[in-house]
């Protein structure tokens, strides 16, 4: 696998440019802003998805000039989708943001699958974040350790607010312990902030992880 970080916006977003390794297209997972940027670091190379972690404006600013460039089609959780088309629904306007994205092409569910090329990323819902947050779990190409997109689910060390609208602090921690803390400890971590981690220093050092 490809994997490429392009920090974005004005929360510095992590924005994921990922394919699998051997000429297949990329996915873009949460463009949260400098589209120009993105498109660069993209080379020109095709798009066959555009995916968001969640619903909240930060991880979304670029999508619209990012599906005009690309054609690609915009895939969020069912349960995110109808907060992404406004400012007010996304959490942009409680901060002065106006950024809004169209309506998703395709709604995602527990265990979908979004293909590129050879690689296939799985849909693990985790909400608390927001009641759509997804990871996004992969395999890697070349047999190395598997990748994690996490989102605002997790991050080196903490997980996401779950003070905004939508949050839940028991669906989230609920969906560390049910869905992430069962994955290989070898799994490379890529959060929607900050620095790259792994489930296994997770479990070691994280206090919103579960301990035996």
């Amino acid at each position: 696998m490809n994997v490429t970080r392009v920090e974005v916006g004005p929360l510095e977003v992590n924005c994921w440019l990922v394919s699998d390794g051997v000429g297949g297209p990329s996915v873009v997972i949460d463009p949260g802003g400098d589209a120009r940027v993105v498109l660069a670091t993209l080379d020109g190379a095709p798009v066959v998805a555009i995916l968001l972690t969640h619903g909240h404006f930060d991880h979304l600013g670029a999508v619209r000039e990012l599906i005009a460039a690309t054609g690609a089609p915009l895939m969020v959780h069912a349960d995110d989708a109808a907060s992404i088309t406004t400012a007010e629904g996304n959490g942009g306007a409680a901060f002065g943001f106006t950024e809004s994205s169209p309506p998703a092409d395709r709604t995602l569910l527990e265990g979908d699958e979004v293909v590129a090329g050879e690689l296939t990323l799985r849909v693990l819902h985790t909400p608390g974040h927001t009641p759509g947050g997804v990871c996004f779990f992969a395999q890697d190409t070349a047999g190395r350790a598997p990748h994690l997109f996490a989102g605002d689910t997790l991050f080196a060390g903490s997980v996401g607010r779950t003070d905004f609208p939508g949050g839940d602090s028991r669906a989230l921690s609920r969906s560390i312990a049910d869905k992430l803390a069962p994955l290989p400890k070898e799994t490379r971590v890529h959060p929607g902030h900050g620095p790259d981690t792994t489930i296994g220093r997770e479990i070691r050092l994280n206090p919103f992880f579960p301990r035996a």
